[in-house]
């Protein structure tokens, strides 16, 4: 069945319960103050705190879906979303499915031409967009012919726009009833576009009805839960943890920040028990602990029970540092990519905590093989391609036959990571296949090497990338970004990689910032782009 069939049971069963809540750190009158505004839905923007239960949820959905219908939009029409996170986001998602349409979430980091080089290539017909991409869409709006109509959430809307909310308000809020089976197409996501250009990724409703599954099986949201969500909500990972809260009916909260003391605030003032963080974000917060910045006893934390990373290597030490001053806290990681619905097809599993450093078993419903270039399975320790199966792999690359061949071989996945497996059945990401630097010979895993620097006390971030030698073929070089008020040298780095074999050190360091994209992964063809034919001199940091 369709995902879209847990709102409606939701609704039904808990109609005036809250569903989600939408926090804007930056629209706080009084600081130190928990003030609530009361919802003005013309005017989203200024308000702090808003919520909606539901039964608002369930007929927010029908009204767009019956707007959807009204202007044209028929099933297998795609429709774009262009949204920051905001309680408008997933009623908007959620009509679309309805409408038998297939949603379009679009990276807001997008420039106005990558926007429309996702449009083109969805064969989008209908966008919806918020006020942050106004000038981006004037600069491209017209050459979007398959675009036939706009919407825009929020005031002041564009000439060549129409307002989501005035039209909305006029349409039905019953359910269309629009005949939907697994089989139906659902969604088009795009790859995060850390090894080039986004690729279409053609989703099915079963692929999102087993991540809904999935996310429940692995963390047991129950109905007593609630989940802080602060990933963009157009990426898999940010909406397949959701899917637990719809699964559970149980609230949410969309965070629109990350500052430690904003997630802190709102873990303790929401009652927040489940926590998704990206690596980034986990760090801050220890250092801010560290630091004194934020004191544990200022806020109400009892209530928190899980704290789970995905979108990458997860270092053990952050872990470790993590459970010193959260000992009570259940962990957990998942691996995934979009290809695969995000995360889930790979789970450490919170009884598991013995195994920090690996991604985990193969997920609730899924298969994984770790394989050669022949497509055999290799050695136990051995390094290879994690390949995986389950219902949630992807249809295709959408309207490029070539790709999806390329990465679906009779019905696996080949997800260009390498990883290894331990003789208890554990999988340890190793490194993405083409990062892999190969060095007078021997292959280094860029991830090891930046595991072990994220041990060095003054470290807060690292990436390890290949740069070209005339004798070698790539050395590795370590981009390291010291944490605030650290005072550091290349010969101190160079002392604590001591610890590791010869031929892993890296032989170049770098102190900089790296970069990482939304969903919390280093965005290396940026650094190799920045480094790759400069000569670099190492500097001394100090603050």
């Amino acid at each position: 069945m369709p995902i879209t069939e847990f709102l409606a049971q939701n609704a039904r069963l808990y109609a005036d319960e809250t569903a989600l809540v939408e926090i804007n750190p930056e629209h706080e009158s009084m600081p130190g103050k928990w003030k609530e505004f009361s919802l003005v839905e013309t005017d989203p923007d200024r308000a702090y705190r808003r919520e909606i239960s539901w039964a608002d949820f369930d007929c927010r959905s029908n009204r767009f879906a019956n707007l959807l219908l009204t202007n044209g939009v028929g099933k297998g029409d795609k429709v774009a979303i262009l949204l920051m996170n905001c309680l408008e986001w997933l009623p908007i998602y959620f009509g679309i499915l309805r409408a038998g349409a297939l949603a379009v979430p679009l990276n807001y980091r997008y420039t106005a031409e990558e926007i429309k080089y996702c449009l083109d290539l969805s064969d989008a017909t209908f966008l919806i967009f918020g006020p942050e991409f106004v000038d981006r869409i004037e600069s491209i709006r017209d050459k979007l012919p398959n675009i036939k109509q706009q919407f825009y959430v929020g005031t002041q809307c564009p000439d060549y726009a129409q307002s989501y909310f005035k039209f909305i308000s006029y349409c039905s809020s019953r359910n269309p009833n629009i005949p939907l089976s697994d089989e139906d197409d659902a969604a088009i996501y795009f790859s995060s576009g850390t090894t080039g250009f986004p690729k279409a990724i053609l989703h099915k409703h079963r692929s999102l009805m087993h991540a809904a599954l999935c996310e429940q099986e692995h963390h047991g949201q129950r109905r007593g839960d609630c989940f802080l969500c602060m990933p963009p909500l157009y990426h898999t990972g940010a909406k397949m943890h959701w899917f637990g809260s719809l699964v559970s009916g149980s609230p949410a909260v969309l965070l629109r920040g990350v500052s430690p003391k904003w997630i802190m605030e709102t873990v303790s003032n929401e009652n927040v028990t489940i926590v998704w963080l990206l690596v980034p974000w986990a760090q801050d917060i220890l250092d801010a602990i560290d630091r004194g910045d934020i004191m544990l006893e200022d806020y109400k934390l009892d209530q928190w029970r899980l704290m789970h990373i995905g979108a990458q290597p997860v270092p053990p030490s952050l872990i470790n540092r993590w459970k010193h001053y959260f000992p009570h806290h259940q962990y957990d990681t998942n691996y995934g990519l979009s290809e695969s619905i995000g995360p889930g097809c790979v789970h450490l599993g919170v009884e598991n905590i013995h195994k920090v450093g690996a991604i985990g078993k193969p997920g609730y419903g899924w298969k994984a093989r770790i394989v050669d270039p022949g497509g055999n399975d290799v050695k136990c320790g051995e390094v290879g391609e994690l390949i995986v199966s389950g219902p949630g792999v992807m249809t295709c690359y959408y309207r490029d036959e070539a790709a999806s061949r390329a990465v679906i071989k009779d019905g696996w996945l080949y997800t260009g990571d390498m990883a290894q497996e331990d003789e208890d059945g554990f999988i340890y990401l190793v490194d993405r296949k083409k990062d892999v630097i190969i060095t007078g010979g021997e292959n280094l895993y860029p991830v090891q090497i930046e595991d072990f620097i994220r041990g060095c006390e003054w470290v807060k971030d690292v990436a390890v990338i290949g740069r070209a030698h005339k004798r070698l073929g790539e050395i590795a070089s370590a981009i390291i970004e010291l944490k605030e008020g650290a005072v550091c040298t290349t010969a101190d780095i160079q002392e604590f990689c001591k610890a590791l074999p010869r031929y892993k050190r890296p032989q170049e360091i770098i102190f900089d910032t790296v970069p990482r994209n939304p969903t919390g992964k280093i965005e290396k063809p940026k650094l190799r782009e920045k480094y790759g034919a400069a000569e670099i001199v190492a500097q001394q940091i100090g603050k």
